[in-house]
């Protein structure tokens, strides 16, 4: 249950929880980027005023359990399903405010079909894709967005694009078709990113309530336990290399 603290006199609150959150603990790992990830859309949800109205898309993967942080309603999609899941919702109850939460397996993989024909369409909802660059839940294996060289448990000498094919660039090939009205990709490595992906997702939510279509944000995230690396120096790692194969930016913005 939630407990209200007393705020003493001559003090302002200036910082709480997303009423949107719940209080369940997350499962995600130490250091992870998905719980900032998390906060951010619930605080978007918030300053919207929607949540009564909300309906997220759980994919499968490390954010399988979205459903017990948020105090919106869920559904569970199969794997890689959730714009064709969101789609059927919007379609059927256009007044109810509709977003998906997928990594890079969810969305850049197994459901690679339905999150392109979703975009091409310009479905009326928000899609949150979270790019780890590698398979979180299941062991660390490569994924499509694994960088050239990365080792992961399935490419232990790193990413041999002649091999293994290059990283998938999602939002790249997103903007390309007609049907998108904003793809924008951000991180949350520092406080700065952490503030510009908040405008982004304000902004996607914005988009679906003017009716203006499809918009995914695309968020580079940590993975330090697959990574092997410390949260500090995952963080770093995104700042100093993933950048460089994923730029930051807006990609596609109708305005």
């Amino acid at each position: 249950m939630s407990v209200e603290v007393a705020i003493p006199e001559g003090y302002v609150k200036i910082f709480s929880k997303p009423r949107a959150l719940s209080d369940a603990k997350y499962t995600y790992c130490p250091g992870c980027h998905h719980g900032i990830i998390t906060r951010l859309v619930a605080e978007a949800i918030d300053e919207l005023g929607i949540l009564e109205r909300t309906v997220g898309i759980a994919p499968v993967g490390c954010a399988v359990f979205l459903d017990r942080f948020f105090n919106c309603d869920f559904v569970q999609a199969a794997h890689g399903r959730a714009c064709a899941v969101a789609t059927g919702i919007k379609r059927a109850r256009p007044d109810l405010v509709v977003f998906t939460y997928q990594g890079d397996g969810d969305l850049a993989a197994i459901g690679t079909a339905e999150t392109i024909h979703a975009a091409n369409r310009g479905e009326n909802i928000t899609v949150i894709f979270v790019n780890n660059g590698i398979y979180g839940m299941t062991g660390g294996e490569m994924a499509p967005t694994t960088l050239p060289g990365q080792r992961t448990t399935t490419t232990p000498l790193g990413r041999e694009p002649r091999l293994h094919g290059f990283p998938l660039k999602i939002s790249e090939m997103l903007a390309q078709l007609d049907g998108p009205a904003y793809i924008t990709r951000q991180a949350v490595f520092d406080y700065k990113h952490i503030v510009r992906a908040k405008q982004a997702i304000l902004k996607a939510f914005r988009n679906q309530l003017e009716g203006k279509g499809f918009s995914l944000v695309e968020i580079l995230s940590t993975c330090p336990t697959n990574w092997r690396m410390s949260p500090a120096d995952a963080g770093r790692w995104v700042a100093e290399e993933v950048v460089k194969t994923y730029p930051l930016g807006d990609l596609k913005d109708v305005g």
